[in-house]
């Protein structure tokens, strides 16, 4: 018999759609040692918790993020898509509202 926190295990997905399109596995997400967050890591980690591949407690362990950098993540995609993740152009989009 499998204890309840066995079953939560077997219920995270193998695989998702990353955000270029291509299929995205636990072992494909950036190491838990990177540093430079460029677009597409961060936008990788994103995906990776959006379709079930990893917790938002396991990513921000994972990676040394606090939750509400992650979540700053987030809503920059939402907002502006890839683009908002450019941490150059953070002030630009933090005025523009839709």
């Amino acid at each position: 018999m499998k204890a309840p926190c066995d079953a939560q295990d077997d219920a995270r997905v193998s695989n998702i759609i990353g955000p270029s399109g291509q299929s995205l596995r636990l072992e494909d997400l950036p190491p838990s040692t990177t540093t430079r967050w460029v677009i597409h890591r961060k936008a990788e980690v994103v995906a990776a918790v959006r379709g079930g591949l990893l917790s938002l407690e396991d990513a921000c362990k994972r990676y040394s993020l606090s939750v509400e950098e992650f979540i700053s993540w987030q809503n920059a995609i939402e907002r502006n898509g890839l683009p908002g993740l450019r941490i150059t152009r953070s002030q630009q989009y933090r005025g523009v509202r839709s």
